[in-house]
């Protein structure tokens, strides 16, 4: 049983000053829960380890998945497997992803549940809300499993230098346009975007930012700003599965970007074969014996609790909880219906004396560097709190 510290709650002003707008759940409850999570020093380095091992199985997957061509299996639309191909052999870099772990606190082992690839949200209430908390609290700020602005901004700067020292080559870090965009009207999508771009800027990078529908594409040159000019690099927090089933003629101009443009996109496509959650089974296919994987497949588990999930769907929707018989034990409703199902064991949460379960969620940005969690109850869906941590 975990004991979280509470603390002194952020101020409705403050969270607004900072750039947290959406800090206020429909229900009328503060979405950042004014409480830290405790994490010794023994458990923060397991996080680290484990995300850092899953990533590297990750890349081992998505080769077998491209090699043996399962784009069918993984419910990966027909018309993004150029795009996905493309970014692969390119070796694109991959910004950030964040993964989805059960356990790693009171004596639980690290469990994988999904991983975030494609467009991962909390990214600001890791990098910047929890550091304030601390500060606000007069708390160390620097004892936190949470070096994610730091490493971002490498990453951007890997750009540029590659497999090189990101610190090469700052000279041409000006000369290259970045541009970021969300979907208007969806305040945490635009501040995670608006966050990054800032970062980007901090690295020494031309910046810019338009909403989606802002946005100008050919497929000879790629995409451009709503002045016409052209981006280096297109940061897009909107799925990729989304783009190839609901804008048929982008997804075209993108291929066609792809190998006579000039623009590079983030995150790649490739990362959607992370993101869907078919890749779990081909894991757990390659990978038995790990200690961080459980079993899933496209069919029922015979004789365990189990969760059914969609391939694509997020924040708990379109789920079920399952008994040993099979028998429902808990379901949300959402918008992922049409997407096939996946099967995997039910995994054990961290849960403090009220019964809340906390789930890890562990920033990968070239190696594992943020840590933060998310409390709620049976299924951690669009309700559930963002909960800050301290390393003790």
């Amino acid at each position: 049983m975990i004991e979280p510290l509470v603390i002194e709650p952020l101020t409705e002003k403050l969270m607004e000053d900072i750039g947290l707008s959406w800090h206020t759940d429909t229900d009328g409850t503060s979405y950042i829960d004014d409480a830290l999570v405790p994490v010794s020093e023994t458990e923060a380095e397991a996080y680290y380890e484990a995300a850092n091992t899953l990533y590297d199985m990750f890349v081992e997957a998505a080769q077998r998945v491209i090699d043996e061509q399962w784009y069918l299996e993984l419910g990966i639309p027909s018309n993004l497997v150029g795009l996905i191909e493309d970014s692969w052999d390119k070796d694109d870099l991959h910004l950030y992803g964040r993964f989805d772990l059960a356990g790693g606190l009171d004596g639980l082992p690290i469990k994988l549940i999904e991983f975030n690839a494609d467009t991962p949200t909390s990214l600001f209430e890791t990098s910047i809300v929890q550091w304030a908390l601390l500060k606000a609290n007069r708390m160390d700020e620097t004892r936190q499993f949470n070096n994610l602005h730091e490493m971002l901004m490498e990453n951007f700067r890997r750009l540029v230098t590659g497999d090189r020292a990101p610190a090469e080559f700052s000279a041409c870090y000006a000369q290259q346009k970045l541009l970021f965009s969300s979907v208007s009207g969806l305040p945490e999508d635009e501040r995670t975007v608006r966050y990054l771009q800032q970062v980007a800027h901090e690295a020494g990078f031309y910046t810019d930012f338009c909403y989606m529908h802002e946005l100008g594409f050919t497929e000879r040159d790629g995409v451009f700003n709503k002045d016409a000019q052209l981006a280096d690099f297109w940061f897009k927090l909107f799925p990729w599965e989304d783009i190839a089933s609901d804008e048929l003629e982008l997804t075209r101009m993108l291929q066609a970007a792809s190998q006579q443009g000039r623009t590079r996109i983030l995150n790649p496509a490739y990362t959607l074969l992370f993101q869907s959650k078919g890749i779990l089974k081909v894991l757990y296919d390659m990978f038995p014996d790990s200690p961080y994987l459980l079993p899933t497949d496209f069919e029922p588990l015979p004789g365990v609790e189990q969760v059914c999930k969609k391939l694509f769907g997020r924040e708990g929707a379109n789920l079920t909880l399952l008994d040993v018989n099979g028998r429902a034990l808990a379901h949300t409703d959402g918008p992922y219906d049409h997407h096939k199902a996946i099967y995997q064991q039910r995994a054990h949460f961290a849960s403090d004396v009220a019964g809340n379960n906390y789930q890890a969620g562990v920033f990968y940005v070239w190696e594992a560097c943020g840590l933060g969690f998310r409390r709620g109850g049976e299924i951690l869906d669009n309700m559930s709190k963002f909960v800050a941590h301290q390393v003790v």
